[in-house]
């Protein structure tokens, strides 16, 4: 009963960073390759294939009905860290460069 508990905290787990994984890969190939220039970070080709790596490691991490059932830890942290710091890092400063970015308007 615990281990069948345990299994679908898992498979949820890994879906959800999965689905992180799969928004970090879509923003990262849908910016212009100048606009990563202008925001001062690497580019375009370096963050599409770090987060398409990223997807592949999530998906490696996916229990066995969806992915490959590599049920390994590793591979999921190693995907989620990727997708972390575009999202929380070179995101934000595509936005910005592309004046899309939500400020206060006050």
């Amino acid at each position: 009963m615990i281990g069948l508990i345990q299994t679908w905290i898992f498979a949820v787990l890994a879906l959800a960073l999965f689905a992180i994984e799969i928004w970090a890969f879509v923003n990262a190939i849908r910016f212009r390759p100048d606009a990563y220039t202008a925001a001062g970070k690497r580019s375009k080709l370096f963050w599409g294939i770090l987060t398409g790596a990223a997807l592949l490691l999530g998906f490696l991490s996916l229990p066995y009905p969806i992915g490959s059932g590599g049920s390994s830890m590793l591979f999921m942290l190693a995907g989620v860290v990727i997708a972390g710091i575009f999202l929380a890092d070179v995101l934000p400063a595509l936005k910005r460069v592309m004046g899309r970015a939500r400020g206060n308007r006050w």
